[in-house]
Parts: C-alpha cells; structure tokens; sequence
C-alpha cells in the first residue's frame, strides 16, 4: 500500500462525502477501485508517472508524479518511499486546487 498525505486524504473524505451527499454509491466504489489501481500503478513502477496531467501542463514539479486510474489523477513524490500527495477527479479545475 501506498501512503497518503493528510491532504491527498482530505482529497479522498471529500470526495467520498461528495458523493454520499448525491446518493452515489456506485462512485465511492468506482473511486475506491481507482484509488487501488493507481497505487499498484506507483508500487509497480514508480518512475512510469506523468511530468503532469496531460489536461495541465502547468503542474509539473521536481519531485512529483502523476498517474491517472479510472476518472481520477494521482499525483505522488518520486521519493522513496511514494508518498500520494493529491486526488483529483479528472475533470476538476487543478489548477485551482493544486
């Protein structure tokens, strides 16, 4: 498993509070598949991530990653251990998040 900073975890209760509000269900468990699926993406192999999301060029950063797994981005240290650092659903305004 792969750590989560406090706020990538913020990222991920307030998803999930998002759509518990809406009655989606089927999204929690959609996110939590994603959430799966990109941590084994980043323990695989680290080095694969994105410079930056391919929608925001501007994110790019020394020492971050980025992976996407179903609608979501991840965005992760390269350091060693991999730290989850951010969740974004991949339509969100990044930039103005980030």
């Amino acid at each position: 498993m792969i750590a989560y900073t406090p706020r990538a975890s913020r990222h991920v209760d307030d998803l999930i509070q998002h759509y518990k509000d809406r009655l989606r269900p089927e999204a929690i468990a959609a996110l939590l598949t994603a959430m799966d699926e990109a941590e084994s993406k980043i323990a695989r192999n680290p080095a694969s991530g994105l410079k930056a999301p391919r929608p925001y060029p501007e994110l790019r950063r020394t020492g971050r990653a980025w992976v996407q797994a179903g609608r979501y981005w991840f965005a992760y240290s390269t350091t060693k251990p991999p730290v989850i650092v951010g969740v974004y659903y991949d339509t969100a305004n990044i930039p103005g998040r980030a």
